[in-house]
């Protein structure tokens, strides 16, 4: 049914000026509070079929709905209040290099006119959570890849989306760092029922969490280990680092998102 689906593509293609079709007649139903991987070779799309979903990319044939609503024809002001329902993390981190690390974190909440002292406890507890909490005030750039990189996923889950979509978000993190990740995106998956699509290339995390896979090959979308429209899956990761767990820190976020949610 509509209000059990959060992604809709109906024969969708997608291509850039002048080249030809990277995604061609792709068509699934993503269920709310799903959690995907997508994989693929380099090249193959996957950057692309986040950027469909995200509504950074029109396609070039095909109907995409989110949560009902079907895009194509949406104007600048519905396209935005489909986003704020969304988060991305992007390869390249796009964080804004005059802010600090704690005013990047913050400002998806400022946005949403969060109270300040709010913001104070939710950044404060994130940035813990990713293992930065003395990088505050530090300048993003001065910061390693991965430390950046943890930033941009700080940035995207802080407001607790209805769809998170993430492309490579552990590539350039130790293992350590990469299972603390992904236990906080398995927390937002369970404790929020945040629908998550995750792009890898690591067989290690295929895996450890036996979550369902998106393959992207030959311009054609596959599902593999489960039907698309299957709702989320529990997996058993394999734990590889001792660090605090991820319960406080949505316990917290979920005390305050009825009002970030009202604001």
């Amino acid at each position: 049914m509509e209000e059990k689906t959060a992604i809709s593509f109906a024969n969708v293609a997608a291509k850039y000026d002048g080249s030809p079709e990277i995604l061609t007649d792709v068509s699934f139903n993503i269920s709310n509070g799903s959690f995907y991987f997508l994989t693929g070779a380099s090249g193959a799309g996957k950057t692309t079929l986040l950027r469909l979903i995200y509504q950074l990319h029109k396609p070039a044939r095909g109907q995409i709905k989110l949560f009902g609503h079907t895009t194509n024809d949406l104007g600048r002001t519905e396209i935005t209040k489909l986003r704020q329902r969304m988060a991305i993390v992007f390869q390249s981190y796009s964080l804004l290099s005059h802010l600090s690390v704690f005013d990047n974190i913050a400002l998806p909440l400022r946005v949403r006119g969060i109270s300040e002292d709010k913001i104070k406890t939710l950044v404060g507890k994130v940035l813990d959570w990713v293992g930065l909490g003395k990088f505050a005030d530090a300048a993003p750039l001065s910061l390693s890849g991965g430390q950046q990189q943890r930033v941009s996923v700080a940035r995207a889950i802080i407001v607790q989306p209805s769809i998170l979509l993430a492309d490579e978000p552990t590539g350039n993190l130790d293992p350590e760092n990469a299972s603390r990740l992904m236990e906080l995106f398995v927390q937002m998956n369970k404790m929020f029922g945040t629908t998550i699509i995750l792009a890898t290339h690591s067989t290690e995390l295929l895996k450890s969490y036996k979550f369902p896979v998106i393959h992207v090959e030959n311009h054609r979308v596959s599902f593999l280990g489960q039907q698309s429209d299957q709702t989320k899956t529990d997996s058993e990761p394999k734990k590889i680092w001792r660090g605090p767990k991820p319960q406080s820190y949505f316990a917290e976020l979920s005390k305050q998102f009825d009002e970030i949610g009202n604001a």
